[in-house]
């Protein structure tokens, strides 16, 4: 194993913490944002001796809510701004807060996009009034410059996008389609205003997310964020950068993501995203993949990828296929891309999603940069004793899951259980069956791998009902949310107590 890779923190240490995405938090307006109630569970985590928060992806989604399809890989979620914080800086008014959200029948993300609307209408006089621009004038065009490497095709994508009533851009007309030049300095022109505005809400998100990451690691505690490895092909990231990606003419994917068939699926997966061309990106040295990894570290301390699987070799279906069954394996250059990004960031700490069937190739590739793979207790008890995910199993460095955002909550799963299963997990723990979500999270904290992460519904106990996503659905995924007043002193006590009894307090 190479050492020289991998070795910051928070992977520097015996540690763990909370898997909970941003819209689980408590919000005002049906989902968490970037507010008080963030500040507050950092202050959570810290009473109760977990030093590191997971999220998931925190990308503008599109219609289905998914953060793994996102708009941009490297854009922030508008919906997650705190519009109070707009109130305190005199760009929005308490009543045109309330008002957005009681003027029926507006839904609450028409509200918050009303609000937004509306604060930043109040900074674009103030920033044409100025003559001696404000601090937070400045800020804001020293954002749009820094960030210009990517924010100035995603304003102009969905500025576009929004005038072609939320068209892919496969459907746009071929001029802007193809981004022909005369044409994209003619729509920067006539939509100047609104790719303004766009810029403001990641403005916005970047500020916010910036001050939550820096109290949270004042206080000790490190956010742990999710790539995922493969764009939406309607994303800002394709229609500008179609030379990475492999399309056809017409802009169109031959060929699409996913993985094959297998013991979860008997069709496999068909995600549908566009696969990489690796030889065009391999030519500029990685860079479209060094400038993503640099917005991730600027949001987290620890990057998840997500189908790590496909940097060794993906699964390439053919575009017209409706199944995952037919496809074939293309290799990847994965060792070339993680030396070109630990040469740009040697600190950078990285976790790799090596669940599924994993091959020789992609254990050796990951363990020559010094990942760690995940282990998931709820995939544990098939009956084998060599499964990788038993306790007895696991690897030092490893991150441990009770179960993760694509599980249903341990208790929930352990009521699902047949007798024989039941059974089987009886004899491995000798606990009583009512006690074994405790017990695996218990089990979680007690294993040698170096990071262990509890999904929040695990840590309160909760079972049928409560899960964050079912795979292969499309209805009813990324709501859950918790309430403060289901937290209890005995949860927060569970938490400092596993911490403390299991070595995982960092000082």
């Amino acid at each position: 194993m190479n050492c020289q890779y991998n070795q910051s923190a928070p992977l520097d240490t015996r540690r763990s913490g909370v898997l909970l995405h941003l819209t689980s938090l408590p919000g005002p307006y049906g989902q968490g944002v970037i507010g008080e109630d963030a500040y507050r569970f950092v202050d959570f985590l810290k009473a109760t001796g977990f030093t590191v928060w997971q999220t998931l992806p925190l990308g503008p989604t599109h219609g289905d809510g998914s953060p793994y399809q996102s708009l941009s890989v490297h854009a922030g979620n508008p919906h997650f701004i705190d519009l109070q914080w707009l109130v305190e800086r005199g760009w929005l008014a308490e009543y045109d807060l309330h008002h957005c959200f009681t003027d029926a029948p507006y839904t609450s993300k028409y509200g918050r996009s009303k609000c937004i609307s509306i604060a930043f209408n109040h900074f674009h006089k103030q920033l044409e009034s100025e003559t001696d621009k404000s601090e937070e004038s400045q800020h804001f065009y020293r954002f749009i410059q820094e960030q210009a490497f990517w924010l100035d095709d995603f304003a102009l994508y969905c500025a576009l996008k929004n005038e072609q009533q939320q068209k892919s851009w496969v459907d746009w007309p071929d001029t802007l389609k193809n981004r022909e030049a005369e044409a994209l300095n003619e729509a920067r022109i006539r939509l100047k205003a609104q790719v303004l505005s766009y810029q403001f809400e990641q403005f916005l998100f970047f500020s916010q997310w910036a001050s939550l990451k820096n109290y949270a690691n004042e206080q000790g505690i490190y956010l742990f964020g999710d790539l995922p490895i493969f764009v939406a092909h309607d994303s800002a990231d394709v229609w500008a950068q179609r030379q990475f990606f492999k399309l056809n003419e017409q802009g169109h994917s031959d060929v699409v993501a996913g993985v094959p068939p297998d013991y979860f699926s008997a069709t496999g997966q068909r995600w549908g995203n566009p696969h990489y061309h690796w030889e065009n990106i391999e030519k500029t040295n990685f860079s479209w993949w060094q400038a993503r990894i640099q917005t991730q570290k600027s949001l987290f301390d620890l990057v998840r990828i997500d189908h790590f699987r496909g940097f060794e070799a993906s699964w390439e279906i053919p575009a017209e296929e409706e199944t995952a069954i037919n496809g074939r394996w293309v290799k990847s250059p994965g060792e070339k891309l993680l030396t070109a990004l630990y040469q740009a960031y040697p600190d950078l700490a990285l976790v790799a999603e090596d669940l599924g069937i994993i091959t020789d190739e992609v254990n050796e590739l990951r363990e020559k940069f010094n990942l760690p793979g995940m282990k998931i207790l709820q995939f544990a008890f098939s009956g084998e004793s060599s499964n990788p995910y038993l306790p007895h199993n696991h690897q030092l460095n490893s991150v441990v899951y009770t179960g993760t955002h694509d599980n249903d909550t341990t208790q929930a799963w352990l009521n699902t259980l047949n007798d024989d299963e039941k059974h089987y997990l009886q004899q491995y723990f000798n606990f009583p069956y009512e006690q074994l979500n405790q017990v695996l999270m218990n089990t979680a904290m007690a294993s040698v791998a170096k990071l262990a992460i509890i999904p929040m519904q695990d840590l309160m106990g909760l079972a049928e009902g409560e899960r964050m996503n079912t795979p292969g659905t499309t209805e009813g995924n990324w709501q859950w949310q918790f309430s403060w007043a289901q937290l209890d002193e005995e949860t927060k006590n569970l938490g400092r107590q596993m911490n403390t009894l299991y070595g995982r307090l960092v000082s």
